[in-house]
C-alpha cells in the first residue's frame, strides 16, 4: 500500500544542519510539493521523503540524526527508509573533490534530494554535469544551465546570482515554514531583495533561516514580514569569509554501506549487498507488528512453571521450620 505525504506536520525547525558543506542538497528546481509526491513509496518510506523534503540545504542527513527528529520511527527504520529512497531514485550519496579558492582541496560527503524520482541515468547525467562546477557562484539553480560546459580542466565562468535563484528561495519557504509561504505574486516583487543577498554570498540555507527564524505568532502578513527582513538584515557588500569552491572529482557512493563505485558496482545507488539486505527486509510499518502481536514478555507464564514456582516455595518454608501457606 503506498501513502502520499502522511505526517505534512513533522517538526523541521530544529533538526540539526551538516558541517558546512555538507548535508542535503537539492538537484535542481522542481515545482512545488504535492499531495501525490511521493504516493509511491511505502508508508514509512514516503514520511520520511516528506520530512527531508522540507528541510532546509546543508540539513545533516544521517540516519541517526533522522531519527533523533522523526516522531515515529527510530535508527533502524529511518536507516532502511533512506535505502528505499535511494532505490526509488530519490536519494544519491556522493563524495565531492573541492578545490578551494586558496588551492587547498577537500573531499566532503553530501546526500543529493530529488523530490520526483529520478532514473540510474538521470542520475549519471546529473553527476557528470556537477563535474567542474563552481557552486558557489552558480547555487543548485545553476546546475540546469551547465549543460554540455566543464569538459576541459579550465575553471567555469562565475555569471552573478540569478534572479530565478532568488526566485527559487522564496518559493520554497513554506516547505520550511508552513506560516512563511508566499504566493507567485509576493515571490516576483521580493526577488530583487533576496538576489541582492545571494550576490552578498548568502547562501540558500543562510537566507532561509533568516526569512523563517523566530517568527511572530500569529503571522498575519508573510511577505511583509519576509520584506522587512530582508531590507533590515541585508548582509554587507564585503565577501570576506566567503569560500568558493570548484568540483575537480566527483564519486557515486552506495546510500546503505557508503562504498564507492570504484570499488563495487552500484544499481540505483546501492551496492548489491545493501540491495539484498533491503529486498529481504519486510516492509516494516505496514507490515509489522501484525494484528493481534503480542511480545513475549507481556505472555502469561506457562502453568508448569506456576507449579513448580509453587512446589519450590513450598520446599524452602519446609526447609525454613514454617507451615505452608494455603492457596485458597
Amino acid at each position: 500500500m503506498a501513502y502520499a505525504h502522511t505526517s505534512p506536520a513533522l517538526p523541521v525547525s530544529a533538526h540539526p544542519m551538516a558541517n558546512p558543506g555538507y548535508g542535503k542538497r537539492l538537484t535542481d528546481d522542481e515545482n512545488p510539493c504535492g499531495e501525490a509526491d511521493f504516493a509511491h513509496l511505502p508508508r514509512r518510506a514516503a514520511e520520511l521523503a516528506s520530512l527531508i523534503d522540507r528541510l532546509p540545504e546543508g540539513s545533516a542527513m544521517g540516519y541517526k540524526t533522522l531519527a533523533a527528529t522523526h516522531p515515529v520511527h527510530g535508527q533502524q527504520a529511518c536507516r532502511s527508509a533512506l535505502n528505499e529512497l535511494t532505490d526509488a531514485g530519490h536519494l544519491r550519496l556522493v563524495k565531492e573533490h573541492l578545490t578551494l579558492e586558496d588551492s587547498s582541496m577537500r573531499w566532503v560527503t553530501r546526500t543529493y534530494w530529488s523530490r520526483i524520482r529520478r532514473s540510474d541515468a538521470w542520475w549519471a547525467e546529473f553527476v557528470r554535469r556537477v563535474h567542474g562546477v563552481d557552486f558557489t557562484v552558480l547555487g543548485r539553480a545553476g546546475l540546469a544551465r551547465v549543460g554540455e560546459a566543464d569538459e576541459t580542466d579550465e575553471p567555469a565562468p562565475a555569471p552573478a546570482p540569478s534572479s530565478s535563484e532568488a526566485y527559487g528561495v522564496l518559493a520554497r519557504l513554506g516547505r520550511t515554514e508552513p506560516r512563511m509561504t508566499l504566493s507567485a505574486a509576493d515571490c516576483a516583487a521580493l526577488e530583487p531583495l533576496a538576489a541582492e543577498w545571494l550576490a552578498r554570498g548568502a547562501t540558500h540555507n543562510h537566507l532561509t533561516q533568516a526569512l523563517t527564524a523566530g517568527l511572530p505568532s500569529p503571522v498575519h502578513s508573510p511577505a511583509a514580514i519576509a520584506r522587512t527582513r530582508l531590507e533590515n538584515k541585508m548582509p554587507p557588500t564585503s565577501t570576506t569569509g566567503t569560500v568558493r569552491a570548484r568540483v575537480n572529482k566527483i564519486v557515486m557512493m552506495c546510500g546503505g554501506c557508503e562504498a564507492d563505485e570504484t570499488t563495487t558496482k552500484l544499481t540505483n545507488g546501492l551496492c548489491a549487498a545493501c540491495r539484498e539486505e533491503l529486498d529481504r527486509e519486510p516492509e516494516g510499518d505496514d507490515t509489522w507488528p501484525p494484528v493481534g502481536y503480542v511480545p513475549d514478555t507481556f505472555r502469561a507464564a506457562p502453568v508448569e512453571y506456576v507449579v513448580n514456582h509453587h512446589f519450590r516455595a513450598d520446599e524452602a518454608r519446609i526447609a525454613a521450620g514454617l507451615p505452608l501457606r494455603g492457596r485458597g
